[in-house]
């Protein structure tokens, strides 16, 4: 196939210029497997925390800014950019094969790997500067080199694969079995959620009537392929972490079976640190089970939920916190019947994620706050095929609850839709708000969108009138469904969750 050229001056200024002169002299290799590089080997996560990680990812291309760092970077930093490596990685090797029939999946992951990357930077660096060494040559403006390169070469080859003048396909990228389903779909798992009876690998019970008394003994013992674990009805303090692919967790009902923690970025955690549970493996399902957070309102940024995996899917669950509830942090993810109640930006994160059929409950925020927002995503770049969209949800004021807004921008391509949905009067009648600090410019470059909302707060003639916000038609909205905007019809099937493709 033939490779884009970067010929086009609007292009040109988009795509950073520290490649774009490689890109534009390229020859029959793909400019985009050669921006990511193909080096990637066994020793990626040394090279990544050393002083050459840098180098080491794009291959040949060297760093422009050769820096050491004085100082590790910190733990949750380098599981950040561990996980952005393994993602350029897979869109590396998906480019070798069929990179036309893999499309969604490359633009997905490298998506992924630019907000790992961002997260990192922002969470680092405020660290080096509260400690006084953003100066020159400092800890935190040698990081903020090394991250902005690594971020404009998986910006570039972002762009690349975005502008394919090729036919695409919107299917799953990894290897096929008859029907187009993943590979690693059984029969069994295909019934899993519509089952009234659960076929279970381990049993969780904390009368020991299980396997197991906590739900970390379970997935410790997970190995490899689908691997279910029923979870009996109870409260399990606990702080879980999963990083194992296909791992379901089923209880006994959205509030019967509670995962609960209390921890919050004020005693100290990073922010997936605060979450009492985090999940980076692939294909993870969730039916009938709930995940709190209760330090309480008054607490700050304080996570019940971190979702980093690819093709997830939350059926009947409750997630339940105050500040920063469900960090739906990057990749395909579904929410179906669930109930996802907080405060201030309880929805966040840059995911590609598809509420359906849920219920978002504003509740009444702690002291700080004289408002609820809901959404707060956090696309970085206009390429970047993330978002959020809610679609047939019922969004609801708790009691006590003050004014609420749909969402606001924390970066400056935001993207967020809400359509075909219930609003009640809690919501404000602008619907939306700006992020403290922010210019004139993001409301432009933000996209903001509402279609066909019923409800004394769906009104839309009292909206914003940002450039970046649109009361859209059906031509559009259909964008933003199941099966365009996650390509949900070639993996859901596989689940047995209820959902609907397009409008209704």
């Amino acid at each position: 196939m033939a490779w884009l050229a970067i010929t086009n001056p609007k292009m040109r200024s988009w795509v950073p210029h520290i490649v774009a002169n490689d890109l534009i002299q390229g020859g029959g290799a793909s400019p985009i497997a050669t921006t990511l590089g193909m080096r990637l080997g066994p020793h990626r996560d040394h090279d990544l925390i050393g002083n050459s990680w840098v180098s080491f990812i794009v291959g040949k291309e060297k760093p422009k800014v050769a820096v050491h760092f004085p100082t590790p970077l910190p733990d949750h930093c380098v599981e950040l950019l561990s996980m952005a490596v393994m993602r350029l990685e897979q869109s590396s090797q998906a480019l070798t094969s069929f990179p036309t029939r893999n499309k969604q999946d490359i633009q997905t992951w490298i998506s992924a790997a630019l907000t790992l990357q961002q997260t990192c930077k922002d969470f680092s660096i405020p660290a080096s500067a509260a400690d006084g060494r953003l100066g020159p040559g400092s800890f935190g403006s040698q990081l903020a080199q090394k991250m902005d390169y690594l971020s404009q070469l998986s910006s570039n080859a972002l762009a690349l694969i975005n502008r394919q003048s090729s036919a695409t396909s919107h299917g799953f990228g990894g290897s096929k079995s008859r029907g187009g389903l993943p590979g690693w779909v059984f029969r069994r798992e295909r019934k899993l959620l519509q089952s009234t009876v659960v076929k279970a690998n381990a049993v969780v019970a904390k009368d020991g009537s299980g396997n197991y008394k906590t739900v970390s003994e379970a997935i410790a013992a997970a190995s490899g392929g689908r691997f279910v674990i029923y979870v009996k009805s109870g409260v399990y303090k606990e702080k879980i972490r999963i990083t194992k692919d296909g791992i379901t967790l089923i209880g006994d009902g959205k509030y019967s079976t509670i995962i609960e923690g209390d921890d919050s970025v004020a005693e100290g955690n990073s922010l997936s640190g605060s979450a009492t549970i985090a999940i980076n493996g692939d294909g993870f399902i969730a039916k009938d089970i709930g995940f709190h957070n209760n330090a309480g309102p008054d607490r700050g940024r304080a996570v019940a939920l971190t979702l980093a995996s690819d093709r997830s899917v939350l059926y009947r669950c409750s997630i339940a916190g105050y500040q920063d509830t469900l960090y739906a942090l990057i990749l395909r993810q579904f929410y179906r019947e669930c109930d996802i109640s907080g405060t201030v930006d309880f929805i966040f994160g840059n995911a590609a994620a598809v509420f359906q059929n849920c219920d978002l409950i504003l509740r009444q925020p702690g002291s700080k706050s004289s408002y609820n927002v809901i959404l707060a995503n956090g696309r970085t770049n206009p390429d970047q095929n993330s978002g959020f969209s809610i679609q047939s949800c019922r969004i609801r004021g708790s009691s006590g609850s003050v004014r609420s807004y749909l969402g606001r921008p924390w970066k400056p391509y935001s993207r967020a839709v809400v359509m075909q949905s219930t609003i009640d009067a809690s919501v404000e009648p602008r619907g939306w708000i700006e992020w403290p600090g922010y210019g004139s410019s993001v409301l432009r470059t933000l996209y903001f969108a509402e279609y066909a909302n019923e409800g004394p707060g769906a009104g839309t003639a009292g909206r914003v009138k940002w450039g970046g916000f649109h009361v859209i038609g059906a031509e559009e909205a259909v964008k933003f469904t199941v099966g365009s905007f996650i390509a949900g019809t070639s993996w859901l099937p596989s689940t047995g969750v209820t959902f609907i493709s397009g409008l209704h």
